[in-house]
């Protein structure tokens, strides 16, 4: 159609770029070793760090739900109702969390946009950090708030931004709890500091830290100690719980002001009760088997190490995700292609995505992976990255 051919020069453009995403259709279940077209490939791209998409214990709950209470939810929650699941997994959420309340969302991207579109008002100004998750920002500018974006990880730069907006009804930090396309952590115990001096409210996202890092993965508030100094907490179900989901926890009176006034809440279909059925024991596995999480700290040494010895830049990743540096979104691209030609599901992220001149292969290491998976992994990369000249 003529009127949309401005969409497909737009698409095509991006194409020759190599900043195009590549949608590849998976046979079968999600795991270390998945299926593609027929071919066995080694999964190094989901964000299924503790290998819990297709743990038994999750797989019968959510097998049980779905023959006892349906396939799907009926509607939205303030309208059809809600699950007494699903209050029982707010209830668990909070009770690991070790917050007062939590809600549940429909996805991670939805709750970043419930909270940031609804709690920052006008008079506010939002405070985030410059590596901040897309769901964050596109949630501030649905907010009547301004923004400002303060260097990553600078203590300095925000201190700046907050002395300077003191004129403003509030100020709100943001960050992430673990950066998503680096690997690296917030400095949280500073940013508390901060935010305590200058009398602002701290959300962090911890969606890439839940079930990776704290007692029994509770996050990386949890990991410095920050109980009860941290006013907003987000998660996610769909990284290391192996599920899908959003959620907040923090005091009541959050979530309550969340469930009446965040649009992507309110007009967004509920959970069926298989899905809450599966997030709750995926919670109950995280808690019952602490040896899971060992295993992924092993693997992420093990796999981290292994790419430093032959060469590889690895950034300032401080967890299972472990950025491989290329710099030219092309050559990353050409990468990410000739290793899966080898036989590795690991692929590249190039602008908008991370800045212009970072192009990366992003790999993830998970609990599930065994040291003959990671060792072949790590042959194959060392063969293409000196074919390829990234290393020497």
């Amino acid at each position: 159609m003529a009127v949309l051919e401005h969409l497909e020069k737009k698409v095509r453009q991006l194409e020759r770029r190599c900043l195009d995403h590549k949608i590849i259709p998976i046979e079968g279940a999600q795991g270390t070793r998945i299926m593609v077209e027929g071919r066995e490939l080694i999964q190094l791209s989901a964000n299924n760090y503790l290998g819990l998409t297709s743990h038994p214990r999750v797989r019968e709950a959510a097998r049980k739900a779905l023959e006892e209470a349906g396939a799907g939810a009926g509607g939205v929650r303030v309208m059809a109702g809600t699950f007494d699941r699903t209050q029982a997994l707010e209830q668990k959420l909070a009770a690991f969390k070790k917050t007062e309340a939590a809600v549940v969302f429909s996805a991670g991207y939805t709750t970043n946009l419930g909270v940031m579109s609804s709690i920052p008002d006008k008079g506010d100004i939002v405070l985030s950090d410059a590596y901040n998750h897309i769901s964050i920002l596109e949630g501030i500018r649905l907010s009547k708030a301004e923004m400002r974006s303060y260097n990553h990880n600078d203590m300095e730069d925000l201190e700046r931004a907050l002395a300077e907006s003191q004129n403003y009804r509030q100020r709100i930090v943001v960050t992430d709890g673990v950066f998503s396309m680096d690997g690296d952590i917030a400095p949280l115990p500073e940013i508390v500091d901060l935010v305590e001096k200058y009398n602002a409210i701290l959300i962090v996202d911890d969606s890439h830290s839940n079930g990776v890092f704290g007692e029994n993965g509770r996050g990386t508030v949890d990991h410095f100690g920050l109980h009860d100094r941290v006013h907003i907490q987000v998660g996610t179900f769909s990284k290391a719980f192996g599920v899908m989901g959003g959620f907040v926890a923090s005091s009541k009176i959050v979530c309550d002001y969340l469930m009446q006034h965040a649009n992507s809440f309110i007009y967004s279909t509920a959970h069926p009760p298989s899905t809450t059925a599966a997030c709750m024991a995926a919670l109950d596995v995280v808690m019952d088997e602490p040896e899971i999480l060992e295993r992924l700290w092993d693997n992420t040494r093990f796999f981290r190490n292994g790419l430093k010895e032959l060469g590889f830049d690895t950034g300032k990743s401080e967890s299972p995700i472990i950025p491989v540096m290329v710099g030219d979104a092309k050559l990353a691209s050409r990468f990410a292609d000739h290793l899966y030609e080898a036989g590795l599901m690991c692929k590249s992220v190039a602008f908008p995505t991370v800045a212009l001149g970072e192009a990366r292969i992003r790999v993830i290491i998970t609990a599930a992976h065994s040291h003959e998976e990671m060792e072949q992994a790590l042959k194959i990369f060392e063969r293409i990255g000196k074919d390829l000249k990234i290393v020497t």
